[in-house]
């Protein structure tokens, strides 16, 4: 009869060649995963960098400001990075940025009317009981629909800023902005299906080792003397 002790070996190290395939496992499963997240056929690509060629273009303030702080770069340098699913979180909410609000000329209408697109008024504190507006930390794009409902499509805590965007056409929306890694500020690119809720991020490979997180905004809406 086997000892207690014996059998006790022989299970321990059963369940760690167990534990050991399946870690495996997970990590092939991980990677096949990540690997499906970048397949963006070449055409579909192009499309993108040429979405983000006219965005450049139309969006002169923000492109030079980025010159001015890591020189020349143009749309075919950004790299997509991840493609993903976007929940959105939807729930029962009218635009609540109106005339008169400081923010309300900087928001984006939908080309069709189907309500606006916000990116500033949850990371710009600026209501009259403030004396000095400020930056809060986190960021977010929010589709106002004109159905009453309101969408968060896109959030970034302080690591990042989503700072401009456009509508590229009924279903698509392009934010631009910037993350903060180990090699400094680096400019992004995120496109957003409102229609089909896919999201794909690009990044730039070059970086600003110091940037003023504030400074692009600031010098946009020039009535807000940011903090």
């Amino acid at each position: 009869m086997r000892s207690p002790k014996i059998t006790f070996v022989y299970l321990a190290i059963f369940g760690l060649a167990f534990l050991s395939f399946f870690a495996c496992d997970s990590k092939n499963e991980q990677a096949d995963v990540s690997a499906d997240n970048f397949s963006v056929d070449e055409e579909e690509l192009e499309r993108n960098r040429s979405q983000i060629d006219v965005a450049l273009a139309q969006n002169e303030l923000w492109h030079s400001h980025w010159e001015n702080e890591i020189g020349m770069f143009e749309a075919s340098q950004f790299q997509l990075t991840m493609t993903d699913s976007i929940d959105p979180m939807e729930m029962p909410e009218k635009n609540p940025i109106l005339k008169g609000d400081p923010l309300f000329p900087y928001q984006f209408p939908h080309p069709s009317g189907d309500g606006t697109m916000d990116i500033y008024s949850y990371k710009v504190e600026a209501h009259e009981s403030i004396d000095s507006p400020f930056l809060n930390p986190d960021s977010e794009v929010v589709w106002y629909r004109q159905d009453g409902m309101r969408e968060r499509l896109l959030f970034m805590g302080p690591s990042g800023m989503f700072e401009d965007g456009m509508w590229l056409n009924e279903s698509e929306f392009l934010v631009l902005g910037y993350f903060q890694g180990m090699n400094g500020f680096r400019p992004m690119v995120w496109l957003i299906n409102v229609e089909t809720h896919i999201l794909k991020q690009f990044q730039l490979e070059k970086a600003s080792e110091s940037y003023v997180p504030q400074s692009y905004i600031s010098n946009k809406i020039k009535q807000l003397d940011l903090v």
